[in-house]
């Protein structure tokens, strides 16, 4: 080995670059510097290109990979990289990761299932004399709770760990789940409130078979601030202000009409609120005086770290909403918004500009400046009714889009594509009866002027309505260097950045995976996992989020390198079907499954006679230790005992 390692690195990745990938990954088992080569981010490039569809569309449109002509030189198989290469400069891509998520195989898993509680007569069991509830048992009909919503809660920042999911209950109660593992076990509940906490004005009628509050069908009402540890929720004309680490309500603002959607939270900037047929800002970091609830009791989970969840209990009194946080309303003449993206600076992701873009039941992307609100600063003519949006901080054209899938730029022209100033809005939704992924390159701040020049807009258009779904398109993300849907059809489907070649897709309700080059009728064995399978396998993903963001991404490709620690393929996808939570994890075996949660009486009687029985041992084979050992001190001094 020590022979190996004296030779350069560019010789050892070069020799690497034969292997093919199991050999690679048992390669990283054998030693920490060996896990640093073969993790090089050039090496797994070239291995995603390899496996992509690209070369064998060059193949077929141009014939320079085929046995006959000739190999390509060195230059050209930069140029064709170059040209494939999804990423952008400055953005760093993790591409062993990337290439699990393209290439490995996809597991399934459905987190545990809140049912609703009843006590049990005492004072809940905890001992502590109060009457709380908070220790209450599942009867043996109940029925799980519906969740009604999601967002991703990072209670140690964005590049912590730590990855809690957040949603509202039927019951009116908040929900958190550990999707990491880092709190307990994978995809338990961490917390649950009692129900009735969103219940604002105690007149929704929460115990109710259909409260008020759902009915408007909205999927984008839950938004969670992970640096003040604060998520909102639209409850009915309500905007709920929730503290997450104590799961009290702490604020709440009322509008004149029913809330259909909420815009990602962030420190920086307001909140954008769209209610039927208006669009408002909120700013929540205006102050606002505290406000109590004695209905307020968290319920907690066995949890390696639920202390961090206290039991509060509050008196509730009504206020009046605080107008200051509340701006100028934006009418709008059309239906009702269902999505709403606050777009990034160009090439960074973290920063937010002061453009907001608004979708819904209307056939134009609204535009506004946030200095200028209320008065609208344009609109994207889309034709198709759209219902998610999402964004990149990179320039999008279709030209250059359509020239690099055929392999014709050169390097420097793939060069001048990428290194100009413009972000990227990516929108999906419904036309014809089909769905519609659609993208829209926007032009910098410098320019941004010139945005919606028809000319140049056009250019910078790109609709896919033929290849996309044959199903509404319900809703998009980023997914690595990739661009991630879910459609009606029950598909989750990740396509290039060029919004048209697919990479692969799944159906999360089915047990088996497509990759792009299968036909429907095609089933690939062996690479799809699929754990706790529902009584209807027709599951649809109305909300897709990747358990890790861009920025977390970013630092996670270039740092830790050094000290040989990797995170690979864990920047999953959690996803809400309209009454649950599931995840979509890249690897061999399912997460974890339903039956790790099941919690009857029966059961936790037994496993807490066990813990006893093994402690009572424990105690008895260290006392029996101990006097074998005085035996022996006793017998080495000559006593015979």
């Amino acid at each position: 080995m020590t022979g190996l390692f004296a030779l350069p690195q560019e010789i050892l990745l070069y020799i690497f670059s034969y292997l093919d990938p199991p050999s690679l990954t048992a390669l990283q088992l054998v030693s920490r510097r060996l896990l640093n080569l073969v993790r090089d981010d050039n090496l797994w490039r070239f291995r995603c290109l390899e496996e992509s569809s690209f070369l064998a569309t060059l193949d077929r449109r141009r014939g320079i990979l085929g046995d006959g002509p000739p190999r390509p030189t060195e230059r050209e198989r930069i140029r064709i990289m170059a040209n494939w290469d999804p990423s952008f400069p400055g953005e760093r891509v993790p591409w062993y990761e990337e290439y699990v998520q393209r290439h490995g195989p996809i597991a399934v898993s459905w987190f545990q299932l809140p049912y609703p509680h009843h006590d049990d007569g005492n004072d809940g069991g905890d001992g502590d004399g109060d009457g709380d509830g908070t220790n209450r048992r599942k009867t043996p009909d109940a029925v799980p709770t519906e969740v009604c919503g999601l967002a991703l809660y990072y209670p140690d920042g964005e590049l912590g760990g730590s990855v809690l999911a957040v949603a509202p209950l039927l019951d009116g109660s908040v929900c958190l789940w550990d999707v990491a593992g880092t709190w307990g076990k994978r995809g338990a509940i961490v917390a649950r409130s009692k129900p009735g906490l969103l219940d604002v004005e105690g007149t929704m009628g929460f115990d109710g078979s259909h409260p008020r509050w759902i009915e408007t069908e909205a999927v984008e009402c839950v938004s969670v601030d992970s640096q003040l540890h604060r998520a909102y929720f639209a409850v009915e004309r309500f905007l709920v202000e929730v503290d997450l680490r104590r799961l009290a309500v702490v604020g709440d603002a009322s509008f004149p009409m029913t809330l259909t959607v909420i815009s990602p939270a962030s420190p920086a900037v307001p909140l954008t609120v769209g209610e039927r047929y208006g669009i408002h800002l909120y700013d929540p970091r205006s102050s606002a005086p505290p406000r109590d609830d004695s209905r307020e009791v968290v319920e907690t989970y066995d949890s390696t770290r639920t202390k961090d969840f206290e039991k509060h209990r509050l008196r509730r009194s009504n206020r009046d909403m605080n107008v200051g946080k509340l701006k100028q309303c934006a009418r709008l003449s059309g239906d009702v918004p269902l999505s709403i993206v606050h777009l990034q600076q160009a090439g960074c992701e973290a920063d937010l500009s002061d453009d907001i873009y608004v979708a819904g039941r209307f056939s134009s992307i609204l535009h506004y400046d946030r200095r200028k609100f209320p008065a609208p600063r344009g609109s994207i003519h889309s034709g198709a009714r759209l219902c998610t949006m999402t964004s990149l901080p990179y320039p999008f054209s279709t030209v250059d889009s359509e020239l690099r899938r055929r392999g014709e730029l050169s390097l420097e022209e793939v060069e001048t594509s990428k290194l100009g100033e413009g972000r990227t809005l990516i929108a999906g939704g419904e036309y014809n009866t089909k769905g519609s992924l659609e993208l829209y390159g926007l032009a910098g701040e410098s320019d941004s002027d010139a945005w919606d020049i028809r000319g140049r807009l056009q250019k910078s258009t790109l609709k896919n309505r033929q290849t996309c779904s044959p199903s509404k398109v319900l809703s998009v993300a980023c997914h690595g260097a990739r661009i991630a849907l879910s459609d009606g059809s029950g598909y989750i489907r990740w396509f290039e950045r060029d919004g048209f070649t697919e990479v692969r897709r799944c159906q999360i309700g089915s047990s088996n995976r497509r990759n792009a080059s299968q036909g429907e009728n095609e089933q690939e064995e062996g690479t799809f996992v699929f754990a706790s399978t529902p009584d209807d396998s027709h599951e649809l993903a109305r909300k897709l989020l990747p358990t890790r963001p861009a920025a977390g991404a970013a630092a996670t490709a270039g740092g830790d390198r050094d000290g040989g620690q990797h995170r690979a393929a864990n920047n999953d996808l959690v996803f809400w079907t309209g009454e649950r939570l599931g995840l979509v994890t890249f690897s061999a075996r399912p997460g974890f499954h339903s039956e790790d949660f099941e919690e009857d009486e029966e059961d936790e009687h037994k496993r807490a006679q066990e813990r006893e029985r093994r402690e009572y041992s424990d105690r008895m084979r260290r006392a029996l230790e101990r006097q074998a050992d005085e035996v022996r001190f006793m017998g080495s001094l000559g006593l015979d005992m």
